[in-house]
């Protein structure tokens, strides 16, 4: 079972994680990493139409194995939680832990950005003052998210508390869901 605090050393640079799991949510990290920075490009306003065009597939392409990372983190959480089972006042968990951990992910990704900007030396300070409040806030809200990642999965290990697989199903990828990719006959 995977602790917070080994996640959160993970996505900040500081430890490996080993596994399936660990591949599954280093997968579901890369994959973070990689839309974060095609998301930057994509904001451009100094290049071709089709930068962006090629910025926003690679969107499209990084979000859906993101997805794909987010439910295999799941099931291999939920393998290793199938010998509990539920009390019959268990609670069903509306986020699952993969969820939370993509949320950490990105959280980490927001943290070093927003580090990043209070060590800027090009602007004033009251954008270092600014940013470190924000980067304070993004703190805060890493420490209480990855303290209800903590309890859902001891919760969960207890048979109190439990959390499904929810399939994404992203159909704008899929050429035989997206109306635009198999060209919608009704209009």
């Amino acid at each position: 079972m995977i602790r917070s605090a080994d996640l959160v050393a993970f996505h900040d640079g500081a430890a490996r994680l080993a596994g399936a799991l660990g591949e599954a949510i280093e997968a579901n990290h890369h994959h973070n990493q990689s839309l974060w920075k095609e998301e930057d490009l994509a904001r451009r306003r100094n290049v071709p139409d089709s930068e962006i065009a090629a910025n926003k597939r690679a969107i499209d392409g990084h979000n859906q194995k993101r997805n794909d990372a987010i439910e295999r983190v799941d099931e291999l959480l939920l393998q290793s939680l199938a010998s509990v089972t539920p009390k019959k006042e268990a609670r069903l968990s509306s986020e699952t832990a993969g969820g939370m951990i993509d949320r950490l992910s990105i959280l980490s990704l927001k943290i070093r950005a927003m580090r990043e900007q209070t060590r800027r030396t090009d602007v004033d300070r009251a954008h270092i003052e600014t940013c470190e409040q924000k980067l304070a806030r993004l703190l805060e809200q890493r420490g209480d998210l990855a303290g209800c990642l903590d309890r859902l999965l001891a919760e969960a290990a207890r048979g109190e508390s439990y959390f499904k697989v929810y399939r994404q199903f992203k159909m704008y990828n899929d050429p035989k869901l997206n109306p635009a990719l198999y060209g919608d006959k009704r209009t």
